[in-house]
């Protein structure tokens, strides 16, 4: 017997790791997996962010700096300890550091690739083997627009983000014969605070907006609700994707 439409969207009962979990996309994407049925680890940095957010939903939470190679794999070893098994891995954690190509520092770029690159490379090599022996399991990445489309002042994002979505191909093509599906959400602007600090300038997004055909930015909710298709049965055949997510920017 085929699945209910209800039961197709649904995540209950599935364990889940978000990182990047102490404020805007990835806090907003556990809040949608916990009110969806998912047993939610959210992990990030700041420790009572992440304490109000448990009381809020209910989810668990381990702290980490996934800067480090050693944070990942704390984290990767230590959410299969707490849940048994993870089948969603949401990689939301990252950083947006931005200025001229010219004038930006290699430690800032570094950075840059260590939390939005390295780090869903290494919590995707540390959950996978688990995801292969059970069979099933989904990898979702948040990255950007800017992955896709130029940008100035956004070479390192950029790149990094470029980076993010030739390794979620190159992980479908290795992961899709153990039904393990790898896709990538690439948001427009998203006001949390991360784009307040870059974008909060009339002068800054005006023309942003203004080349955007449906003339707003993005909420978290809406790139939240992205990550639970992607996380729910009836994504199964969506695999390698590059869900563009951004009010038609990139189509014109």
């Amino acid at each position: 017997m085929s699945m209910s439409w209800t039961d197709r969207f649904s995540i209950a009962g599935k364990r889940a790791l978000v990182t990047g979990a102490s404020s805007g996309i990835g806090a907003e994407i556990v809040r949608v997996f916990c009110q969806a049925g998912a047993r939610v680890i959210a992990s990030g940095r700041a420790e009572d962010r992440l304490s109000a957010l448990a009381a809020e939903t209910g989810c668990d939470t381990i702290a980490a700096d996934i800067a480090t190679v050693s944070g990942c794999e704390t984290l990767a070893r230590e959410a299969l300890e707490r849940a048994g098994r993870i089948d969603i891995l949401v990689n939301s954690a990252g950083v947006a550091l931005v200025g001229p190509a010219v004038e930006f520092s290699v430690e800032d770029w570094d950075q840059t690739m260590a939390v939005n690159l390295r780090a869903p490379f290494l919590l995707a090599r540390g959950l996978a083997p688990a995801m292969i022996e059970a069979g099933a399991g989904k990898i979702i990445n948040i990255s950007s627009q800017t992955g896709v489309i130029a940008l100035a002042d956004h070479a390192a994002y950029a790149a990094s983000k470029g980076g993010l979505n030739a390794l979620t191909k190159s992980l479908m093509s290795e992961l899709a014969p153990h039904n393990i599906q790898v896709n990538a959400i690439c948001p427009t602007v998203v006001m949390t605070e991360m784009g307040q600090k870059v974008w909060s300038a009339p002068e800054k997004s005006g023309p942003m907006i203004a080349a955007t055909p449906l003339g707003r930015f993005g909420e978290p909710v809406e790139i939240a609700d992205m990550a639970l298709y992607l996380a729910s049965p009836t994504s199964d055949l969506v695999n390698g994707a590059l869900m563009m997510i951004e009010g038609g920017y990139s189509s014109v």
